[in-house]
């Protein structure tokens, strides 16, 4: 059981590129399930594995159909464009603007190391694109205009250095 905790910008976790797992182990079932629990308890739908420090490729989400759980994701193509606000538990009270695919195809390595290639739509395409970004060291701010990440809005004490 891991003790886990949600990690904010700016550590330095959540910049890094995460490992690729070489299956998924029952240390990698623990922590899936340990950031299930902390996900619904933080009331998110998402949640990436470097979110709670770990810089590894395994994400979980729940849009109300159910929680998947994912290692090694990888969008293998998409379609379609949808903008919403997004927010992000590791970037409290912001939330920012983004154009996603509104339908991917993803590969993945479920929680029974079994290969799964499946199509999402929607919400759930949606935070699985925005939990890879976590994988890859991206975050919602970095999709903020230059002139909002340099003048950004009084009181919000988002500062990117």
């Amino acid at each position: 059981m891991f003790d886990l905790n949600i990690v904010t910008y700016p550590a330095r976790v959540l910049r890094k590129k995460s490992e690729a797992l070489r299956g998924v182990a029952a240390c990698d079932k623990n922590l899936m399930r340990d950031m299930a629990n902390l996900m619904h308890a933080s009331k998110g739908i998402g949640l990436a594995a470097p979110q709670v420090g770990i810089p590894k490729r395994i994400i979980i989400c729940d849009t109300g159909e159910g929680l998947i759980k994912m290692a090694n994701p990888e969008i293998l193509s998409g379609s379609g464009r949808d903008s919403l606000e997004e927010g992000c538990l590791s970037v409290p009270e912001r939330t920012v603007n983004i154009y996603r695919a509104d339908k991917i195809t993803v590969s993945y390595i479920d929680e029974k190391d079994a290969e799964r290639r499946k199509v999402f739509r929607g919400l759930a395409a949606r935070v699985i694109q925005h939990e890879i970004d976590h994988l890859n060291g991206r975050l919602i701010i970095d999709y903020l205009p230059w002139y909002k990440k340099i003048f950004p809005k009084k009181g919000n004490g988002l500062c990117l250095q």
